[in-house]
């Protein structure tokens, strides 16, 4: 129940065999651009966006294409607000996951699951764009302003093999998040019509 959860509420797809080929960046390259990313992270208490996915599953002929909404507020609150195909919100909260699917609701306890409850964090930190941890990460710059992450703990790479997240050159926001999955199907979200730090009323993640 909870890997079909993430699957439906990450879902999007492009190719993935493009990345190898990319130019990296030097040390000292990626350590100015990491420090301005988290410089501007720091700075972002909301974002409101526009998104759209699509999830490439290797037994499906086409991808499963869907759009809506995200709100995110500081320090841990977002909601993926699904409107097209179909009606659907995930709102994270509190170490829960509140679902609501067209008027059913349900929710998920993820601070009883370690595993889950890192990917919600993680989540969290890939729409802000601060997830720079070499700890938990293998991370590799691109000069295209992409970067990958690359868990290194074996339960959390068991759900997902690879973060890439893309920044706007200019303003550095995250305008493309990639989850690569350990079976290698994976997804794409593409934000628009960003903004950020606008008042955001507590309210919207209500149940």
């Amino acid at each position: 129940m909870k890997n079909s959860i993430f699957l439906l509420i990450f879902s999007i797809s492009i190719s993935f065999t493009g990345i190898a080929q990319q130019t990296t960046l030097s040390q000292q390259e990626s350590k100015a651009l990491r420090n301005n990313i988290i410089e501007k992270s720091k700075k972002t208490t909301s974002i409101i966006s526009d998104f759209k996915q699509y999830k490439h599953l290797d037994f499906l002929s086409n991808d499963i294409i869907s759009s809506g909404k995200l709100v995110y507020k500081s320090p841990n609150s977002i909601k993926w607000e699904y409107q097209k195909p179909f009606k659907y919100s995930a709102t994270f909260k509190k170490n829960k996951l509140y679902i609501n699917d067209n008027g059913v609701k349900n929710n998920v306890d993820l601070s009883s699951n370690k595993a889950f409850k890192s990917l919600n964090e993680l989540i969290i930190r890939s729409v802000k764009g601060d997830m720079f941890d070499d700890v938990q990460f293998k991370i590799v710059y691109f000069k295209d302003y992409t970067v990958s992450f690359s868990p290194k703990d074996k339960k959390l790479k068991s759900f997902i093999n690879e973060f890439i997240l893309t920044f706007d050159k200019n303003t550095l926001n995250v305008i493309e998040v990639k989850m690569i999955e350990s079976s290698k199907d994976y997804t794409l979200i593409r934000f628009t019509n960003q903004q950020l730090n606008k008042p955001v009323s507590d309210a919207v993640f209500s149940n």
